[in-house]
């Protein structure tokens, strides 16, 4: 089968191109390489997918270049290309955000629906459903997004539910509850929270460390795709993808300290707009029709991004 990763260089992206070429699939990755962050470590990452015969990578921008030539004999659309941060999308660049979360995504929808391709699966974003007022949140739960980055990711999910409820597309959507893990992107926090230990740096921490997140390690997002992509569901599906053990910001910077067995000195600043005080999902929908649960604790998988940066020094 063939496969097409967007957004292949990055984060997720290239931990699941590796995953699927582990499994024998001939991947397609496709990647604007964008400089939201630095562009050599997103070459690093394909440079380590290059090394596979059943991998294909090509340099393009998506919104700018006939999408069947990529398209014509896929089978699966794994679709990661968008611009991130919730903290950078209240700037100017909000138009990017427009163009590369909501703009690109009905581009491939529509090129998609034409190819009559098998499975589309969407990375969406916990940041739509806002400041909830229960936890944990079911999928159904009202979406009041708080950033101009939920805003985006919000119109963009709509659209894929959209064209399999109205095309009978065959979508489904992951709403990702905070990532992390090895390669994790270098402006996210554990990254700069475990490089300010090993350096010897401050960390700003946003906050006072109380809010709490339900981190989920990426390999159990790369299952949830892989699950994703082959699973009997209706057209136009969303499944909440958590780590399945929420904990405060204080929790694991303790973690992160006991793991670099040192302490790391904190700048306390605003925790600023947009950021909600908990996230915690309720993934029995993905458990239930997708055979999904979260392997990797919230421990495990730091130590596991801690042996990942040590190795980047």
């Amino acid at each position: 089968m063939k496969m097409l990763v967007t957004g292949s260089c990055g984060f997720i992206g290239s931990n699941l191109c590796h995953s699927l070429l582990e499994d024998g699939y001939s991947v397609i990755g496709v990647d604007a390489l964008t400089n939201n962050y630095d562009i050599n470590k997103k070459k690093k990452n394909q440079s380590k997918l290059d090394v596979y015969s059943n991998f294909e990578f090509i340099d393009c921008d998506l919104l700018g270049v006939d999408l069947a030539q990529f398209i014509e004999g896929i089978d699966v659309i794994f679709h990661l290309a968008g611009q991130p941060s919730v903290h950078n999308s209240w700037g100017e660049d909000f138009q990017v955000y427009t163009e590369r979360n909501i703009v690109l995504t009905q581009r491939l929808l529509r090129a998609a629906y034409e190819a009559k391709t098998a499975r589309f699966v969407n990375s969406s974003s916990s940041s739509i459903y806002g400041r909830v007022t229960s936890t944990p949140t079911l999928e159904g739960d009202e979406k009041r997004p708080i950033s101009p980055y939920g805003v985006t990711k919000l119109a963009a999910e709509n659209l894929v539910s959209l064209y399999g409820s109205e095309f009978g597309l065959n979508t489904v959507s992951l709403r990702y509850f905070t990532v992390f893990g090895p390669a994790q992107r270098p402006d996210m926090a554990f990254n700069k929270l475990i490089k300010a230990g090993l350096n010897g740096e401050r960390f700003t921490l946003h906050g006072d460390g109380s809010q709490i997140r339900d981190f989920t390690y990426v390999e159990d997002v790369v299952e949830a795709n892989k699950l994703a992509a082959f699973a009997d569901v209706d057209p136009g599906s969303v499944f909440n993808i958590g780590g399945g053990s929420p904990v405060s910001m204080n929790q694991a910077i303790a973690m992160i300290e006991e793991i670099l067995d040192r302490k790391i000195e904190m700048k306390m600043t605003p925790l600023g707009p947009g950021n909600p005080m908990r996230t915690t999902a309720d993934c029995a929908a993905a458990s239930s029709h997708l055979g999904w649960n979260p392997k990797t604790d919230i421990y495990s998988g730091l130590e596991s991004q801690v042996r990942w940066q040590l190795e980047q020094v």
